[in-house]
């Protein structure tokens, strides 16, 4: 099914769709998309995901509620848009867990600056999973966000990456899913990483 083109999205007239922008383009796209799609652009790259499967949001949901439990002064965000900076044009993304001090993103933005972010997560699909350990790294890398946690289902394992520099991280530690999962500061808790598995095995 088609997405309808939303006129509002450009104030007076729409761009020729043939010589729109990547920008252009990727507004459009993030403004027709069905609720529940994420739209996202990476490295000059328009990528359009459908809503997860239950297994995933076992994971996410999991995950969260761990870090409360930590913490309950910490915010857990599920659909935060971040405007990351890139190699040439911004990033934007939509990350499936972003955790950052409770009232961080109280207004009214669609995206936002990744400033108060102390820890992004992606967990892997078999649509994301290239992008979730090669791109966003390197997204999340340049922003400096100090602790990325890749759940990554198809290899059963988890990725934290720690101390950003340039457009990596200097520190990556894997577990096995199943295991312990200790996330360094500004964190500082370990997870049970236990519960993750379970949910990829139903």
């Amino acid at each position: 099914m088609a997405m309808p083109v939303p006129e509002d999205v450009f104030p007076g007239e729409l761009p020729d769709r043939e010589g729109a922008s990547v920008r252009e383009t990727f507004e459009l796209f993030s403004a027709a998309a069905p609720k529940g799609w994420r739209v996202e652009l990476i490295e000059g790259e328009i990528y359009v995901v459908p809503p997860a499967n239950g297994e995933h949001e076992e994971i996410v949901s999991e995950l969260t509620g761990q870090v409360r439990d930590h913490d309950k002064r910490l915010g857990r965000y599920t659909g935060i848009g971040l405007t990351l900076p890139g190699a040439t044009d911004p990033v934007r993304v939509i990350p499936d867990l972003v955790i950052a001090p409770r009232g961080s993103f109280d207004d009214r933005h669609a995206w936002h600056a990744p400033d108060p972010v102390l820890l992004v997560s992606e967990v892997t699909s078999a649509a994301t999973a290239g992008r979730d350990r090669l791109q966003k790294i390197r997204a999340y890398a340049r922003a400096g966000i100090p602790v990325y946690l890749l759940i990554d289902r198809e290899a059963d394992e988890a990725v934290v990456c720690s101390e950003p520099v340039g457009d990596d991280y200097a520190h990556k530690a894997t577990h096995k899913l199943g295991t312990a999962v200790p996330l360094p500061a500004p964190l500082g808790f370990t997870l049970d990483s236990a519960a993750f598995r379970g949910a990829a095995a139903e």
